[in-house]
């Protein structure tokens, strides 16, 4: 599950003015300087910028703030693992109210003992993860008349789908409810009078202008990509050029969704630009972005933003649908981050993990607000793109590592892979389905599989996706004689994988994992 935006404050419309106004700061990082200035010295290697603001939002020393990090991109690895590994019984995943605590909903109380192997603490719950997203997806169908509402979202940690609505909204949410043909005990109404709106002609980690009719609109770089940079989708449709702080040429919007199934953009830059892997924080510090492994529910997160500077809260929920203006935007990540008017497009963090970009939201930093960004592992899968970090090209599933074989036994590079299933197929012709019979949900990423077919037979490897109405479609296979092994990056869904027998029977053994 996952997305994201943010919006509060006035939208300053550019569209059509021949400029904006505006004071340049001394940005950090717009030359190479060589490395960050952040100081190893800190608990976890973290930037001091970014702790003292953790300290500040989230009442926590250095050392609070490294551990529930660290805890963040632990229990981030573990639901997915966890999320192959359960299958259809699997309920979702959210860290407690202390950060460190992993919470893994179930609807088979047999799933409970492989979360507690793997450090979690198991919930039974009566609807699944798949069904949660299946009922949100209904509201998204039903919702053309909702106008007193402002979005709705999956709660995985009520195990129910939660409708916003505007006061005095409530029977419009309940319609809603009732028009998508939701039951009453799974949805739940929150009243807010927030308006969350799309931060147009705004500047995040460092300003980059679209060229718009005759004048220009301003945005925020959100993170480098080895071809360029990630940002809103609202801030620039495909073809528009871009310039830089500097009013240099840049680069071309090459890919923008908006309103719809996401708010995101990417644009390519041209090569007086190079792109790197840090977060200009607008304090002389540069904040390093070494991975994108998303934070669940319950993690601590912070963005950059030129208007306001750093600010940290809470993942409070993900793939929600938000009803902008401009129309619905579905899949987004909600926070109790506050923000305001030249935040957009910019990059959220969580700790040197990228996450996404500011899209829209509502309230201020002075009496706080909520904020949403859109996931940044869906733009990543969307274009293939390969997030610049630290460490080199990131982004990518790292290569499964063989474990040494025993004595007098041959080493299976599936064997590597965290989820093991098997299965016999008697008969050339018949095919199963993996895990379990079923399938699981998976997040936007990278997945991969090795399968061990019998000696002699020929197997075929197939990967599925479940489509809106719950039609699985190949998206990747891996056929031929002996092993196969398969490797597919794809966005947020249902997946199962499919085992065809070609020729020959046996046993098989499947090993998979999703990062």
């Amino acid at each position: 599950m996952q997305r994201s935006a943010i919006a509060v404050g006035a939208v300053v419309a550019v569209a059509g003015a021949a400029a904006v106004a505006f004071t340049l700061p001394s940005l950090a990082g717009t030359e190479d300087t060589g490395a960050s200035k952040a100081k190893s010295s800190t608990p976890g290697g973290l930037s001091p910028d970014l702790l003292a603001a953790m300290k500040r939002d989230l009442g926590l020393d250095g050392e609070q703030a490294a551990t529930r990090l660290a805890r963040s991109e632990w229990a981030g690895g573990v639901s997915a693992t966890l999320a192959a590994q359960t299958g259809e019984d699997f309920g979702g995943a959210w860290l407690a109210s202390d950060g460190t605590t992993l919470k893994v909903a179930v609807t088979d109380s047999a799933a409970a003992s492989a979360v507690k192997a793997a450090g979690a603490v198991p919930v039974l719950v009566k609807r699944s993860e798949a069904e949660l997203d299946a009922a949100k997806t209904k509201l998204d169908a039903a919702a053309a008349k909702a106008s007193g509402l402002t979005g709705w979202y999956v709660d995985v940690a009520t195990n129910k789908v939660v409708v916003v609505a505007r006061p005095g909204e409530k029977p419009e949410a309940l319609a809603l409810a009732k028009r998508a043909g939701l039951s009453s005990d799974a949805v739940t109404v929150k009243i807010s009078d927030a308006r969350p709106k799309p931060l147009f002609d705004v500047r995040g980690a460092d300003p980059y202008f679209i060229n718009v009719g005759g004048g220009q609109a301003r945005c925020s770089i959100g993170f480098s990509v080895t071809t360029g940079f990630v940002t809103a989708g609202h801030c620039g449709a495909e073809g528009a050029a871009t310039t830089g702080f500097n009013n240099q040429a840049q680069g071309t919007v090459e890919f923008s969704v908006f309103p719809g199934e996401a708010d995101m953009g990417f644009v390519a830059v041209n090569g007086d630009w190079t792109p790197r892997p840090v977060v200009n924080d607008f304090k002389g510090n540069e904040l390093p972005v070494a991975g994108n492994t998303e934070a669940p529910v319950g993690a601590a997160i912070c963005r950059s933003g030129s208007t306001t500077g750093t600010f940290c809260g809470t993942i409070l929920a993900k793939n929600q649908t938000v009803r902008y203006p401009e129309g619905a935007v579905t899949g987004l990540t909600r926070t109790d981050v506050c923000a305001e008017g030249g935040d957009s497009g910019g990059p959220w963090l969580s700790g040197d993990q990228a996450q996404g970009v500011t899209s829209g939201g509502s309230g201020d930093c002075t009496v706080g607000g909520e904020t949403f960004f859109q996931p940044l592992n869906e733009i990543l899968a969307a274009q293939n793109l390969t997030l610049v970090t630290t460490e080199g090209a990131g982004g990518e599933a790292p290569p499964a590592t063989t474990p040494p074989a025993e004595e007098g036994e041959e080493a299976s590079a599936c064997d590597a892979l965290p989820v093991q299933r098997t299965g016999t197929i008697n008969r050339t012709g018949q095919a199963q389905a993996q895990p379990n019979g079923g399938a699981y949900r998976a997040r936007a990423g990278t997945h991969t599989a090795c399968l061990d077919a019998p000696e002699g037979a020929d197997f075929d490897l197939v990967l599925q996706r479940a489509n809106n109405r719950g039609q699985f479609r190949t998206v990747a296979q891996s056929a031929g004689n002996g092993d196969k092994t398969l490797s597919f990056t794809g966005n947020s869904g249902t997946y199962r994988y499919v085992v065809v027998a070609s020729s020959g029977t046996g046993a098989y053994s499947l090993g998979f994992n999703v990062q």
